[in-house]
């Protein structure tokens, strides 16, 4: 006689979903503040210092930085941040050619423009050859600014949009909630320059926007002092050295929210968008000022007259990828749980 199958899995009811899923959050709550350093020396003025690094790992801020950190390296932070920084600078050719095209039409219709760009030429140029060859250049120049600034266009297009690709892919990267790709990640390929195309549009539209402002800010500025008569106060130059800083943060927070709160596959929690762009937003201005401070003296070397301007531009673009993807990781490993949501919700597709 055989006794009955009693294997049979008992239906789950609410009550234990609940306890398992407290049991899942405590669990990895205990993982997140396990120690860093986890031996022990015998000493006890090491063992005192190894509890004072655990203690000051599990503080919340400290934590969240070493996870920050974590990912970023895990994720191939750096390498993200290189090729993001190549095609960067590799942006920069087509450029080039449309701004040529669009000096060649400009000389095309100033003709004595162009007649005193020769003389100066002449009167600074003391070799001949190379005088005439530069007058020759620039005859090209503006005879080929047709053809010129429309291959620069579209090598222009084609660059920018794998730009975006690359930012987009890095960013997701950083804030998506597992290394691998999912089957939401994957896209068709025209589906993707697509996209990008639109995310490239979306974004030099907020550059645009970041520039209108800090420059409308500095006029306004500018304008009401002057019709203030606040020239002459001394104390209150600080003060409006404050506010145009003050300014072009928010103009950096407006560049990078777009960033992370568009790119991201998911949009990332409302605190953890904010900080992190603020965060981003002050690093970028401190980046600007080391810039602004450090290329005079790079230039005026004898060595950097002639590759100085092309470090510093490397040197910006490399900066500014390590910091959004910096800033990326801290929103990806941000833990608000007020923030939380369901994984399907507040898509950006």
């Amino acid at each position: 006689m055989s006794l009955p199958d009693n294997s049979e899995k008992k239906p789950v009811t609410p009550s234990e979903k609940q306890t398992a899923t407290a049991d899942d959050q405590n669990a990895s709550v205990c993982e997140r503040k396990k120690a860093l350093v986890t031996f022990k020396t015998g000493n006890s003025a090491l063992d005192s210092t190894i509890n004072t690094v655990n203690k000051t790992a599990r503080n919340p801020i400290v934590a969240h930085l070493l996870r920050t950190i974590e990912r970023f390296n895990d994720r191939m932070g750096n390498q993200f941040g290189a090729a993001i920084t190549y095609f960067s600078f590799l942006s920069l050719i087509p450029m080039l050619m449309v701004s040529f095209a669009a000096g060649g039409y400009i000389l095309a219709e100033h003709p004595t423009l162009l007649e005193d760009i020769f003389a100066k030429i002449l009167s600074n140029v003391s070799d001949p050859t190379l005088a005439a060859t530069l007058q020759n250049t620039i005859n090209i120049a503006i005879q080929q600014r047709t053809t010129v600034g429309l291959v620069g266009l579209l090598i222009a297009l084609y660059s920018g949009i794998n730009w975006m690709g690359n930012l987009r892919e890095a960013v997701r990267a950083q804030t998506r909630k597992t290394w691998e790709r999912t089957e939401q990640d994957k896209e068709k390929i025209w589906t993707k320059y697509l996209r990008d195309f639109v995310y490239l549009t979306g974004m030099l539209i907020a550059i645009i926007l970041t520039l209108i402002i800090t420059s409308i800010s500095g006029s306004a500025q500018s304008l009401i002092i002057s019709f203030l008569h606040l020239e002459s106060i001394e104390w209150l130059r600080p003060t409006w050295h404050l506010v145009g800083l003050a300014i072009s943060i928010l103009a950096n927070y407006l560049l990078f929210f777009w960033i992370f709160w568009r790119l991201p596959y998911q949009h990332p929690p409302k605190k953890a968008l904010i900080r992190g762009t603020l965060i981003a937003a002050i690093g970028f201005e401190i980046i600007k000022m080391i810039m602004t401070y450090s290329l005079p003296k790079l230039v005026s070397s004898p060595s950097g007259a002639a590759f100085g301007s092309v470090l510093g531009l490397m040197a910006f673009f490399y900066f500014f990828a390590r910091l959004t993807l910096l800033c990326a990781a801290w929103i990806g490993t941000a833990e608000y749980p007020e923030d939380k949501k369901s994984p399907g919700e507040n898509t950006t597709q």
